[in-house]
């Protein structure tokens, strides 16, 4: 009320208006000017400056349309189900965690962390992964024994490559056992998950490397790599299935000062992949069989390869010296998952200018055993063992989704199993009332929002969507207490009794 206090300080007077009525009109002139006379919102925003607004997802995330969600829903039942069948029990985690939680876990990987803004005291960033939270949550949790599987969004500040499903904001699949139990027997069985998912999607021919931080930090010893080098000299040598050997040893000795005599012999070694005999050639090796750590992983690895021969995955599973996976909380065995192009692909990639970018998506799973990162959370410092798997949903999922489009095949983008139609008009309510009795009993039901549509129209709405069954009412059907059922594939008909329907729907949906 300053407006009126001024103008009464004032003396001013007015036969029209009193000064409480002239305060209100001089301060709707004021609010009209802001929000325009009908009190809207004025837009400052011309048309121009529309037509140059660019409406896009922001860098390294996507939109996914129904038919791409039918196949990612069908990839994640596949996983989950497989989880389950393994005995896991499931979490979830905040997407953020303290800025503290996640620092110090990952190596050079921080760099990609996404630090959040201060809100409310506390510093917080974007979970990189599932790992680092899951062990957060057993020491919080208190918990030393837990076989368990999480499915959430991750966030990476990567170099994103949408053809090659690589993101920045993307779903993981983990899979974790935690707890002390005797060697290789967990390790073993996290491999045959990610050899049955792998199989069960039917993404063509994969190999599972596998190796064990032990062995590489053996070879890193015995090679003369001071401590202080080790994370370095890993980063380098997980960097191989990317570059050349020659690279790589450029980046050894230019960037990270090692002796040029250290880089070739780590190279004699990194280099070796193979079967068991692999393990058996290292094992008579007379640098490493005197190392302890690295006689210690030869030894898992020959073990965990005896379990993988009863679990039947072997074919399928080799040894690459070179797999370092850069994570530093991993201490044991480690092993990725990756698909080899065959030759339908092959002949796609010839074809298609961006497919070589979409086939070469790289590891499709990995993971490993972490036995210390508990033991970074707990104040007195207890270690809880864990292993776990990591499965790349997105990469997958890039993969399926280009082998639906090299078979063209025809994907159902919703699970109904009948439309309830009609032959007449005036039937609306007839139609409502009986999608309501199939709704009440599960079944999976629509109608088209018309009040009077053809009957044409609701068949070739049936064709369109892949619905496999229609109900149809019309006066005859209602006199006869039946409803007509139309197969839509072979466009048969039978008369069902109005109470016998549900049972019959569900017969023919199985």
């Amino acid at each position: 009320m300053h407006v009126l206090d001024n103008l009464a300080a004032r003396g001013w007077r007015c036969a029209d208006l009193t000064l409480r009525s002239l305060a209100r009109h001089l301060q709707g002139q004021v609010i009209e000017k802001i929000t325009g006379p009908l009190g809207l919102k004025a837009h400052s925003s011309t048309n121009e400056e529309k037509h140059n607004f660019v409406l896009k997802t922001p860098k390294g995330s996507r939109d996914f349309h129904p038919r791409q969600m039918a196949i990612r829903e069908k990839v994640f039942g596949t996983i989950v189900n497989c989880f389950k069948r393994h005995g896991a029990q499931t979490i979830d985690t905040p997407v953020f965690e303290l800025k503290e939680t996640l620092t110090e876990k990952y190596g050079e990987e921080y760099k990609l962390i996404y630090n959040l803004e201060d809100q409310g005291g506390e510093l917080l960033s974007l979970r990189y992964d599932l790992t680092v939270p899951f062990a957060r949550y057993l020491v919080m949790n208190k918990i030393t024994n837990f076989k368990c599987y999480h499915i959430g969004k991750v966030y990476r500040r990567d170099h994103p490559s949408i053809r090659r499903g690589r993101y920045r904001e993307f779903y993981q699949c983990d899979f974790d056992i935690a707890g002390k139990y005797d060697p290789m027997i967990p390790d073993a069985e996290c491999m045959k998950i990610v050899h049955e998912i792998l199989t069960e999607l039917q993404l063509g021919d994969f190999l599972i490397k596998v190796n064990d931080r032990r062995i590489l930090e053996g070879i890193f010893e015995v090679c003369g790599v001071p401590g202080n080098k080790f994370q370095k000299v890993c980063s380098c040598v997980d960097k191989l299935d990317k570059i050349s050997w020659e690279d790589v040893k450029n980046e050894m000795v230019g960037e990270n000062g090692l002796a040029p005599e250290a880089a070739d012999q780590i190279g004699a070694y990194v280099r070796l992949n193979g079967g068991i005999s692999l393990i058996e050639q290292l094992l008579q090796d007379p640098r490493l069989s005197q190392n302890k750590l690295a006689l210690e992983g030869l030894e898992d690895i020959k073990m965990l390869f005896r379990y993988l021969r009863l679990f039947g995955v072997t074919d399928n599973v080799f040894i690459d010296l070179s797999l370092a996976r850069g994570l530093d909380y991993y201490t044991g065995v480690i092993y990725e998952a990756v698909l080899l192009p065959n030759q339908g692909e092959m002949q796609f990639q010839q074809q298609n200018d961006h497919a070589e970018e979409l086939l070469n998506v790289g590891s499709v799973a990995g993971g490993g055993r972490y036995d210390e990162l508990v033991g970074m959370f707990d104040a007195k410092d207890r270690k809880v063992p864990c292993v776990g798997l990591s499965i790349g949903i997105e990469r997958i999922f890039a993969v399926m989704e280009q082998k639906a489009e090299i078979s063209e095949e025809k994907i159902r983008t919703t699970d109904t199993q009948i439309l309830v139609a009609a032959a007449q008009k005036n039937f609306l309510e007839e139609r409502m009332k009986l999608i309501s009795d199939l709704w009440s009993a599960g079944i999976k039901a629509e109608m088209l929002y018309k009040k009077d549509p053809k009957l044409l129209s609701q068949l070739h709405y049936c064709e369109e969507t892949g619905i496999p069954l229609v109900a149809i009412v019309g006066e005859q059907e209602l006199n006869d207490g039946v409803v007509k059922l139309r197969i839509v594939s072979t466009r048969e008909e039978i008369n069902v009794p109005r109470g016998n329907l549900i049972e019959e729907i569900k017969k023919r949906s199985s």
